[in-house]
């Protein structure tokens, strides 16, 4: 009878999850604001992974993968870090924003950033979710995005007659994987700044976007991920980013793994960094926003 019931578990599992399907949706049913075309590019979508609802938790995060501004790493830093959210009941949305290199600079990518959050948060009630629990996690260029909702957020405006305008752009968490933070200091990645500002950008619009010299009391609560060998996008920006979120008291974990290259998603299988995903559920389990869906 055990064996019976156990087998039942796993079957009502498998098919919880088979029932996530993604489905894409644009993050303004017109045209973009600022876009200069109509194709895919020029048009910021969701990819939508609902959590299976027998396990869900009235969590979500939006997935911003990295690509230096350049491109998206949708695989390794999106459609597999959504499946792995919704295994343990949290809602996933990958987020596919405009890019430097097809010309849109900053302030485009915040904003379609910002949209992303006021848009779940908006169909919070329809999408099974808690509006204070929704969060970002960024890797790479897509850390310095995630970084800046976190870092750049505005309440929302009241007045707006698109009730998604109304929404505030706060993240109520950052999960920050090896990011670019940045674009002042030594360990800056000078491509991803390129990018998003372009070769002469005003100085104090290049330190406004140095993240970790943007943090205040209302910043977000953070899980940072890194590697000691990470030269690409070395490891001083998760760690002044988190000294800075200890001075302001914001409660952060970070850890620096000491082996492992730039760009490893979850991680390959028996490696230290490997770990992280668990790590990351247990802060999330911790900080209570695991919680069942009332």
């Amino acid at each position: 009878m055990k064996l019976i019931l156990t087998l039942l578990s796993c079957f009502m599992l498998i098919n919880a999850f088979a029932q996530s399907t993604p489905d894409t949706l644009q993050l303004w049913s017109d045209s973009a604001p600022g876009a200069t075309g109509s194709e895919a590019k020029d048009q910021p979508s969701l990819i939508r992974y609902p959590a299976p609802e027998e396990i869900a938790t009235g969590a979500a995060v939006v997935v911003c993968p990295g690509g230096g501004y350049n491109m998206l790493a949708m695989d390794h830093e999106g459609h597999q870090i959504a499946k792995w959210l919704n295994s343990f009941g949290v809602s996933a949305y990958i987020l596919t924003y405009r890019l430097g290199k097809n010309g849109y600079k900053h302030p485009i990518p915040m904003n379609d950033g910002k949209r992303a959050i006021r848009t779940v948060r908006a169909h919070a009630e329809k999408w099974s979710i808690d509006p204070n629990r929704i969060g970002v996690l960024g890797f790479s260029a897509g850390g310095h995005m995630a970084s800046t909702l976190g870092t750049h957020f505005d309440a929302g405006d009241a007045s707006a007659n698109n009730m998604i305008e109304q929404q505030s752009s706060r993240p109520d968490f950052m999960v920050l994987l090896y990011p670019v933070i940045s674009f002042t200091e030594d360990y800056q990645h000078a491509g991803s700044r390129r990018s998003l500002l372009g070769d002469n950008a005003d100085a104090e619009l290049i330190a406004s976007l140095s993240n970790e010299r943007q943090v205040k009391a209302d910043t977000p609560p953070t899980f940072l991920v890194h590697t000691n060998e990470d030269t690409g996008v070395p490891p001083e920006n998760s760690i002044y980013f988190y000294l800075a979120l200890r001075e302001n008291n914001i409660p952060a974990e970070l850890h620096v793994f000491e082996k492992g290259r730039h760009g490893l998603g979850m991680g390959s299988r028996y490696s230290a960094f490997s770990a992280w995903p668990e790590l990351c559920e247990a802060w999330m389990l911790e900080r209570g926003l695991l919680v069942s869906n009332p």
